[in-house]
């Protein structure tokens, strides 16, 4: 398959030392001198092989309400990246990024399941499964962001990819955290149903198992003027591109790395510059609203929100029912 031209081709010289990296650790996880380690639920993993931007959480979020309308006990284990609190603890939905990390923070307001955060996602399991609500009636973990974190075992691995990625070349020239060859270690590849031509592409290279669609659907209020936007994600462009589309007027924008942790010198350069460019409110994704929470507006925030909605999603659960089934705790569908 043909890559496209790598983010920092000046780092390219660099890439085969962090290749050699990779294949130490799996040599490692193979002759088992890395420890996997087990929980007593079933473990179904999703992740991604890029450094960021495939929609990882807004899936997480989906899946779990997909199976707690099935019928299971659902919770969710994080690490709660760039979180200030390093202990293991139960998300509070009240509570701010700095203590969970805006990712469960968003989980668990918007998935309404339990989320535990801790620095090694066991513990967060130990904690979940110690719950005064675990019992053992269908519980499954979800594993946001975790198809490298393979210390912990886990039944089924998720994985989401597009063609960017598909195309993409290895950190750090690259945004790729593994090599293309890792897609044959997943249990299902997801892809966004716009990209028809990325099943054929994974087919001729060898990939055997199922492919599931997602669509990827913005829901953005309407400003009722100009708006001034803003974002600090993994790919601000697609933010941008969608606010467009919805027919916001885009007076301006900015955009902050991943996980952009905000400031009060922060919001008053934004607003400086929203209101010198005519705009009459502010948007932001609803990961950056959870982490501007303790911060105050003198413009109107409107916050724009990602679903993730699975094509066939019935035929979905139920394959995943049927891999399930006979794991610890957890009969079929």
């Amino acid at each position: 398959m043909s890559g496209t031209r790598p983010a920092r081709p000046w780092l390219f010289p660099l890439n085969p030392l962090y290749r050699l990296a990779l294949a130490g650790r799996e040599l490692r996880l193979r002759a088992g001198w890395e420890q996997v380690l087990r929980l007593r639920f079933p473990v179904i993993s999703i992740g991604n092989l890029s450094t960021g931007g495939a929609g990882k959480t807004p899936f997480t979020i989906a899946m779990a309400k997909a199976l707690t309308a099935r019928g299971y006990d659902v919770d969710v284990l994080s690490r709660g990246y760039r979180r200030k609190d390093r202990g293991t603890a139960r998300v509070k939905p009240a509570g701010t990024a700095d203590e969970f990390g805006d990712e469960p923070l968003l989980i668990a307001r918007e998935a309404g399941v339990p989320v535990y955060v801790a620095a090694q996602r066991y513990q967060a399991g130990l904690l979940a499964e110690t719950a005064p609500d675990c019992d053992d009636r269908m519980r499954v973990h979800i594993l946001d962001d975790a198809f490298q974190h393979r210390q912990l075992h886990r039944d089924l691995d998720i994985l989401l990819l597009n063609r960017e990625d598909w195309r993409g070349s290895l950190l750090p020239s690259g945004n790729l955290r593994e090599p293309l060859s890792a897609v044959f270690r997943a249990d299902v590849i997801v892809i966004p149903e716009s990209e028809n031509a990325l099943e054929s592409e994974l087919r001729k290279a060898g990939w055997g198992g199922p492919v599931w669609r997602l669509r990827r659907r913005m829901e953005v209020p309407q400003p009722g003027g100009p708006a001034f936007a803003f974002c600090g994600i993994a790919r601000p462009e697609q933010f941008f591109a969608g606010l467009e589309s919805s027919g916001v007027r885009v007076a301006g924008r900015f955009s902050f790395r991943d996980h952009h942790c905000y400031t009060v010198a922060d919001l008053e350069r934004i607003q400086s510059v929203a209101r010198s460019s005519g705009a009459v409110a502010l948007i932001t994704t609803a990961k950056d609203r959870v982490r501007l929470a303790p911060l105050t507006f003198e413009l109107p925030i409107l916050t724009a929100g990602l679903r993730i909605e699975i094509g066939d999603q019935e035929a979905a659960l139920d394959w995943l029912a049927h891999r399930l089934a006979g794991k610890a705790a957890c009969p079929p569908l």
